[in-house]
């Protein structure tokens, strides 16, 4: 699930020459320039935003994070309650390096590795990856996204996939919570690298700003980045810094790393209008964003709108929307989930009262079926008395004209041989 990228601490040349540049990491981080970020910061680099990092956990110690934390929380069952703690046997560094990009503080003196949107606030969501967590891995993002919302985040980062396009139906409520209360979700694409051929939830989810990767040149990375057409925008995948628990700074790539350096472009517009909701914010990302060289169309399944253009998604004129131009989730929802469930089926017709029937009559005293009744010689006794004695005299007077008719015949009968 999670967007793992080959990481290596940070070298700038084995025999540097000319000499190396007094600030290396600041050098290294192309994306500054190349993403015109150091230009937005004219106008703002993001104080009154809060980013909500739903990852491993934001490590405690490293003095450019503990200056961006301001709260968090533990949904894998296994954290600290400040989620604070990198969770995870494979890379527990993975959600400090997302928050270093997004929003890491400079050093004291101005140098060194700086986020996207350094004057913003962290929330860190801490969640367990694997089978290691007792809750529910869906159960922890729902909840995670919830809590976020709840404690002030008005961004979300969620760089993780979960290598199907389908998404469990507790997202549906959690997603839709941080959309009605004009949270922007930002989240990572996938990267062919880690197996991820095409874009999986939560990237799929209808509403959400899903990212992209390129390399150095702006090309889509054949291994840090992956496909769909759900991607909105691009960004930096390859040879992106982040600090770990220990302070240090590493050199890794993934959308994992592309997708925070968005969430800190929202972050910078979010400060720069305050008065626009979500869903224009998104616009602006995607109106705003520079044509990729290689694009074959508009949105491009590999680049989206485009590569993301912090310097005019703060400063460009651009018309307003009254939705979402990346998808309704409540429509999804209506259309997909609901569908699914069984319908109750109207009447055909008025249905028609029918009256009961009348009661029996109660006999009036007990009596035994041996005793004629007085109903029973009324209706069975009498009649059959009327029919069975004319029956009777009326063979009697037959039999007795036979008897007569017999007596009547001569007595004897005469001799043929007289």
């Amino acid at each position: 699930m999670l967007l793992l990228a080959l990481v290596a601490p940070l070298t700038i040349g084995a025999t540097p020459s000319p000499a190396p540049s007094p600030d290396a990491e600041r050098t290294a981080e192309y994306w500054i320039e190349s993403a015109h970020v150091d230009t937005a910061w004219k106008t703002t680099r993001g104080a009154g935003v809060t980013i909500a990092i739903i990852d491993t956990g934001v490590a405690k110690g490293p003095a450019s994070l503990d200056a961006a934390v301001v709260d968090g929380t533990d949904e894998s069952g296994i954290g600290t309650d400040d989620g604070r703690t990198p969770l995870g046997p494979v890379d527990p560094d993975h959600g400090s390096r997302v928050a270093s990009l997004a929003a890491g503080r400079a050093k004291a003196d101005g140098t060194g590795m700086i986020g996207v949107a350094p004057e913003a606030k962290v929330l860190s969501v801490s969640l367990g990856f694997g089978t290691t967590a007792p809750v529910p891995f869906a159960k922890q993002v729902a909840d995670g996204i919830v809590w976020a919302v709840d404690h002030g985040a008005n961004v979300i980062n969620l760089s993780f996939t979960t290598n199907t396009l389908d998404w469990d139906p507790s997202w549906d409520d959690a997603f839709l919570y941080a959309f009605q209360h004009d949270v922007v979700v930002v989240v990572a694409a996938g990267n062919r690298g880690s197996g991820t051929a095409t874009v999986g939830a939560p990237a799929t989810i209808p509403g959400v700003l899903a990212v992209g990767g390129v390399d150095q040149n702006g090309v889509a990375s054949r291994a840090a980045s992956t496909q769909g057409i759900s991607i909105a925008v691009s960004a930096p995948s390859e040879a992106l810094l982040g600090v770990e628990a220990d302070g240090s700074v590493v050199s890794w790539n993934g959308t994992s790393g592309a997708a925070p350096i968005v969430a800190g472009v929202v972050a910078l517009v979010r400060a720069a209008h305050p008065e626009l909701d979500a869903d224009n914010v998104i616009n602006r990302i995607i109106q705003t964003a520079r044509p990729a060289p290689q694009a074959t169309g508009h949105p491009d399944p590999l680049y989206g709108y485009g590569l993301v253009d912090a310097a005019a998604a703060v400063s460009a004129a651009v018309p307003s929307v009254d939705q979402n131009p990346l998808g309704d989730l409540s429509e999804w929802i209506r259309v997909h989930r609901r569908a699914q469930a069984p319908q109750a089926q109207a009447p055909t017709s008025t249905p028609v009262a029918i009256p009961p029937l009348p009661r029996a009559d109660t006999p009036a005293q007990p009596g035994s079926p041996l005793i004629p009744s007085a109903d029973s010689l009324l209706y069975g006794t009498l009649p059959l008395a009327a029919l069975t004695v004319p029956g009777i005299l009326i063979a009697l007077g037959v039999t007795a004209a036979a008897r007569r008719i017999r007596s009547a015949r001569p007595s004897a009968r005469q001799n043929p041989d007289d």
